[in-house]
């Protein structure tokens, strides 16, 4: 009988779960019990404070189930013997598929109409991806090589399909501790943005009232993606499963001739993606893979990323505000992180702090939904440079 316990007790994860297997900061610690800790804080953040809870749930019960001891879960294919489901569900996410069909999903939710309004705001996106690139220096300096840099980098454009996409084909180790910086710093927009827009601006600027967008016709969105699709993916062909699959949901609302189709895009498919992109994505964070101290870098460099790229877009808002004779609110340049729509709705809920009667949110959505455009540009060229 105390064979049979002892062999019971063997082959459960609890014989396992509290060995100090993991060395940080030269330190040995219970690397999965860490982890199982550090997965149920996320649950908490995103079932009760409301953080990003459609990818970060199945995120961090992705983490979850990979730092549970035994069970196999991400095992590779070994000859005969099959995989473990989430080694087969990360094939996806391995293979460039979830996060395109993410950005198809987005498109066919998003309207350009206000970009295609006032092109002006396609600057504002571009500008708002300077701390992809001054966070890809930054990177560098700290001992990164240049593929790991540039999927940190990439961080500070706020669009997290994208950071998952270039990861996984540039750094897919990193891919558990960028996938955790990015959304988890898409969720603090609203925590994140206000500050560093009050610090740019005056208060004078942060009461301007812009005058209505022009009505767009149909014709134009309609062509619109076409147009992006053969000019962006001519000019940067690694552009072309983000930008492509974004400019294909679009044209698929805007022709208006499959409204079932649209709807499926917008609802089923995103939610079904979510989850299989959330749990694979958290199933890489393993505690041999996330308790490093380039975990940490990367959190820090992520926030000087989304912080610089957010500053970016204010301070050609700013020159654009100058330029225009104070016709331009700069704070709308803050939006320019392609964090759709949650930027957007900061940047109004600033302006009606201080102008009760301004309304603001179609003109950030200009360079909001530019945003998702630069941040997809960015990685293109970044795959171009690197892979």
């Amino acid at each position: 009988m105390n064979g049979i316990l002892l062999e019971f007790w063997k082959s459960s994860g609890f014989s396992q779960l509290f060995q100090c297997d993991t060395v940080l900061f030269g330190l040995h610690m219970p690397g999965e019990l860490i982890m199982i800790a550090i997965s149920c804080l996320f649950l908490y953040l995103a079932i009760h404070k409301g953080y990003e809870p459609y990818l970060l749930i199945p995120i961090a019960f992705g983490m979850l189930l990979v730092n549970l001891p035994k069970t196999g879960l991400m095992a590779a294919a070994v000859g005969d013997e099959n995989g473990g489901l989430l080694y087969y569900l990360y094939q996806g996410t391995n293979l460039g598929i979830y996060p395109p069909l993410i950005f198809l999903c987005i498109g066919a939710g998003t309207d350009f109409g206000p970009l295609l309004a006032n092109p002006r705001s396609l600057l504002l996106g571009a500008a708002a991806q300077l701390g992809i690139f001054l966070t890809f220096i930054g990177a560098i300096m700290l001992g990164f090589v240049g593929t790991e840099a540039a999927s940190i980098g990439i961080i500070g454009g706020a669009d997290g399909p994208t950071a998952l996409y270039l990861t996984s084909k540039l750094a897919p180790h990193l891919l558990g501790a960028i996938a955790i910086a990015a959304y988890s710093y898409m969720a603090l927009v609203p925590i994140i943005q206000p500050p560093i827009i009050r610090l740019l601006t005056t208060e004078k600027e942060r009461k301007i009232k812009m005058e209505q967008l022009r009505a767009v016709g149909k014709t134009e969105k309609i062509v619109f993606p076409i147009v992006v699709t053969l000019f962006t993916v001519l000019l940067l062909p690694s552009a072309g499963a983000l930008i492509g699959m974004l400019m294909l949901g679009n044209l698929i609302k805007e022709s208006g001739c499959v409204p079932r189709l649209v709807d499926a895009l917008q609802n089923s498919l995103m939610y079904i993606i979510s989850v299989f992109l959330g749990i694979t994505v958290g199933a890489k964070a393993s505690a041999d893979a996330f308790l490093r101290v380039d975990t940490l870098k990367i959190i820090v460099l992520g926030l000087i990323a989304f912080s610089v790229g957010t500053a970016g877009g204010v301070l050609l808002g700013k020159v654009m505000c100058k330029l225009s004779n104070g016709r331009v609110n700069p704070m709308i340049g803050a939006a320019g992180v392609s964090a759709v729509p949650m930027a957007a709705r900061v940047v109004q809920k600033e302006g009606q702090k201080y102008n009760p009667s301004n309304f603001l949110l179609m003109h950030a959505m200009g360079p909001n939904v530019a945003g998702v455009i630069g941040s997809a540009v960015a990685a293109g060229m970044l795959l171009l440079f690197f892979q």
